[in-house]
């Protein structure tokens, strides 16, 4: 399987660099096939989704909720320096990247905030997120750093929220609503689910009084979700881990709607990935599931997402998904429409290729 098989060329000017004015006024593009070689592309608004689930169907969303990961301050030395949070540990420890001109060396310390008094961070060391099985050959990107005080209290004061690089804009006060899912919880990711950012709390509302059951997982999306792929065999990609955790009452839903026959459908990669994942290494971990062409689906039977960057993971699992054909079709059909992509662009509703 090779990298180049998930490329695709897309103008500038449909990475969407701004969120539409309603969550829900998105475009959606309902991919399904009625037969194996049969594909059937449909243009609808996001608000439709209501029509396309039914009652019965089990609808589950990531409730993580992203925390201002991105902080600037300089070494004792003076040198400026970014840190990007990857994950906290605990109330004063966590892992981040830290880009300076210089790597940072163990012991040393980085000041962040005003200037006037700033906070200092103590750098640990170098520290995998977990075991790889080369992890001796490589440098880890994160450093463990420890705060003075509690992490998250500090980073609300201090951090920014960390768009992705494609968007060229620093965030500001509409993004600050609009990159957070209406039903973000738990603080510790450093991107969005972006596929929940199109629901809004009258449509799930609306959802549920039309039958459909709503369930939660979390999944803290990580930096490395934006990490390309840099080997052309796909199969030696290493791909990053990430924490998860699925409810008791999450597990149970999953579980009477699978012996009822009932479909499950995930909001979001992210989503779909702490589902499948908790098939093998229970509720709650870390997971580096690396979902590619080929593989077998365990639990979820529809998902909703937007448009993946070019050669990345995630466009290798809705293809593994829907087929790659159909996606590669329907992504030449969004372009071909003028859809608006990546995270704060269109979403797509795909059904299990079977």
């Amino acid at each position: 399987m090779q990298l180049s098989e998930f490329d695709y060329e897309l103008p500038e000017e449909l990475i969407a660099q701004f969120p539409l004015d309603s969550r829900t006024s998105s475009r959606l593009l309902e991919v399904s096939t009625s037969n194996t070689t049969t594909l059937q592309l449909n243009d609808l608004i996001f608000s439709d989704i209501a029509g396309l689930l039914k009652k019965g169907d089990l609808l589950i969303f990531n409730d993580t909720k992203v925390i201002p990961a991105r902080v600037f301050g300089k070494k004792d030395s003076g040198g400026k320096v970014e840190l990007l949070v990857e994950r906290i540990l605990s109330e004063t420890t966590l892992l981040s990247q830290i880009r300076a001109s210089k790597p940072a060396q163990a012991n040393s310390v980085i000041y962040i905030g005003p200037e006037s008094n700033p906070i200092p961070i103590k750098v640990i060391e170098r520290k995998h997120i977990a075991p790889v099985n080369n992890q001796a050959a490589e440098v880890s990107p994160f450093y463990l750093l420890e705060f003075p005080d509690n992490c998250l209290e500090i980073l609300n004061q201090v951090g920014e929220l960390p768009l992705p690089p494609y968007i060229a804009h620093s965030a500001n006060a509409e993004d600050q609503n609009r990159y957070q899912t209406v039903v973000a919880k738990h603080p510790g990711a450093v991107a969005a689910p972006t596929a929940g950012l199109h629901f809004d709390a009258p449509l799930i509302e609306q959802l549920k009084n039309n039958g459909v059951e709503v369930a939660y997982v979390t999944l803290h999306v990580g930096a490395g979700t934006f990490t390309p792929v840099r080997v052309e065999d796909v199969t030696e990609h290493q791909m990053h881990f990430e924490r998860y955790s699925i409810p008791i009452a999450t597990r149970i839903a999953i579980d009477q709607a699978k012996a009822e026959g009932r479909r499950v459908i995930c909001v979001g990669t992210t989503s779909l990935r702490a589902v499948e994942s908790a098939v093998k290494l229970g509720e709650y971990g870390d997971t580096n599931l690396f979902i590619t062409p080929g593989y077998q689906f365990a639990v979820v039977d529809a998902l909703i997402t937007n448009f993946h960057l070019p050669k990345s993971t995630l466009l290798m699992l809705v293809s593994a998904f829907a087929g790659t054909d159909n996606i590669r079709k329907a992504y030449q059909h969004a372009i071909d429409n003028s859809y608006r992509f990546f995270s704060y662009g269109d979403a797509m509703f795909l059904k299990k290729f079977k």
